[in-house]
């Protein structure tokens, strides 16, 4: 009897503490939603032609904001590539982007 109350506690107990995590970083939610959905949606000459055409171009001001906290705060760095590093390195891979 005690095992079947703490299986169902243990799991709400790791379902709200990722629901945590998720709500403490919104904007970096936003840019991980976004750079998953680019990834998922391209084809692959898609990535290649905006590889090429980005370089030296800058980045939106929102994007630039993100990526500043990233360098500042290692543990919202740790959150926004786990969920974004298997996606992109996933289709990366795929298009022949990475050996």
């Amino acid at each position: 009897m005690t095992k079947r109350f703490w299986l169902p506690a243990i799991t709400l107990v790791l379902l709200f503490a990722g629901g945590a995590v998720a709500q403490r970083y919104p904007l970096m939610d936003k840019l991980a939603d976004r750079v998953v959905a680019k990834y998922q949606t391209s084809s692959c000459e898609q990535l290649a032609q905006e590889r090429a055409a980005s370089r030296g171009r800058p980045k939106p001001a929102e994007e630039q904001r993100v990526v500043q906290l990233l360098h500042e705060d290692p543990q919202m760095r740790g959150e926004f590539f786990n969920r974004v590093s298997a996606p992109v390195v996933n289709k990366l891979f795929e298009c022949g982007m990475i050996p």
